[in-house]
């Protein structure tokens, strides 16, 4: 069959169509959880009340700033990878782990949500890796390394404001 004179190459950069499937499909569970997570963040951020108030709002001003900024990074590499990347609230929803907070809750209780969206964005990064290492595909191992770190380290800090 002949290629359409404007149409754009296929994509070889080593890894074959169906994992670079399987990687793209992972990241947009990854994406729909940092979304997730960066939404609630800043709500709690608008919303947090209470003695710890300015400690607080300023902590997930932080975060929600870097969970912002890790979006564009997960969805750029799906869309290297040759996939859409997900892009709606309902898509979203459809692709996250994370249990959306209703209400307004306690600034204590904002903190443990926190602590469990940022860990299950971490298990999320972590199941992906299998299918990552099996392609040898180091952009995407790269970019997982990294966001396991800031959960790891993130939800280890809010967990450190619970403490007595």
């Amino acid at each position: 069959m002949k290629a359409k004179k404007n149409a754009a190459p296929a994509i070889d950069i080593g890894i074959s169509a169906g994992d670079r499937g399987k990687i793209a499909k992972g990241l947009s569970r990854l994406l729909a959880d940092s979304y997730t997570l960066y939404l609630m963040t800043h709500n709690f951020h608008w919303n947090v009340t209470g003695p710890m108030f300015n400690t607080l709002h300023l902590m997930f001003m932080q975060q929600y700033t870097e969970q912002w900024n890790a979006l564009d990074i997960i969805a750029e590499r799906i869309r290297a990878l040759g996939f859409p990347a997900p892009g709606t609230y309902k898509e979203f929803a459809r692709h996250t782990s994370i249990k959306e907070a209703d209400g307004v809750p306690k600034a204590t209780d904002m903190l443990r949500l926190l602590v469990a969206a940022q860990e299950a964005t971490a298990r999320t990064a972590r199941e992906i890796f299998p299918l990552v290492s099996k392609a040898d595909d180091q952009p995407t191992a790269d970019l997982l390394t990294q966001r396991l770190e800031v959960h790891e380290k993130t939800a280890w800090m809010l967990r450190s404001m619970l403490e007595e």
